[in-house]
């Protein structure tokens, strides 16, 4: 077989290559954090070397932006979708159903792309590098923007600082919720199994949308 016949064989053995190195980071960079993920054990996991990283990334970074990108870009389509869906109804949103159409999405993900997505994200909020945050909210802040102005409109007696405590609040519960930190924690002072051990996934979000939503109506007001 020439070189030339070969092309796509080694095109998808370069798209295997990335894939593995992006799943790797994912799963890496959730658990351990950015810094303290090297470069040599992104590598390793992926059955991968250096060389392929700066070839399919150009760097570490390079990296991590193709996995915030990977990750946060159906979350943030659905949740743009959903906004427009509200904004062309008659009547405008309510609070509930701005808090629905932002937390839906994002609970999605844990249900969706397994726990090592959502130790990820949660990972990318609470980075202290601000190098690392901007790299979150360059992805994020699009849709960010469109949420708060709407929420700004539906809680018109709550003034910038209540607002941003309330979303910023609802954005930690959504983290912690996807992280699946107490999803094994047993209470013996409470009946029943822990969350994710015997209760559905529909539960546990309309638990979370009912719980933010009352957050957002105790806001103080200006």
């Amino acid at each position: 077989m020439s070189g030339r016949d070969d092309v796509p064989g080694k095109r998808r053995a370069a798209q295997g290559t990335r894939e593995r190195l992006i799943e790797a980071a994912v799963r890496l960079f959730g658990e351990r954090g950015i810094e303290a993920t090297s470069l040599r054990a992104l590598t390793e996991a992926a059955r991968s070397n250096i060389a392929a990283v700066n070839y399919h990334f150009g760097s570490k970074e390079g990296l991590l932006r193709a996995v915030v990108d990977r990750t946060m870009r159906l979350a943030n389509n659905e949740r743009s979708r959903r906004l427009d869906e509200l904004e062309s109804a008659p009547e405008p949103p309510t609070v509930a159903a701005l808090v629905r159409a932002f937390v839906e999405p994002g609970a999605d993900l844990l249900e969706g792309h397994g726990p090592d997505v959502a130790r990820f994200i949660g990972r990318m909020i609470s980075e202290p590098d601000p190098r690392v945050r901007q790299l979150f909210a360059d992805q994020v802040d699009p849709v960010e923007g469109r949420y708060l102005a709407a929420l700004s409109r539906a809680l018109p007696e709550v003034d910038d600082d209540g607002i941003r405590f309330a979303y910023t609040s609802m954005l930690g519960l959504l983290s912690l919720h996807q992280s699946g930190a107490f999803a094994t924690v047993e209470w013996p002072q409470l009946r029943g199994p822990a969350s994710g051990t015997g209760r559905s996934d529909d539960a546990d979000r309309e638990r979370l949308v009912a719980f933010v939503t009352a957050g957002m109506l105790a806001a103080h007001p200006r």
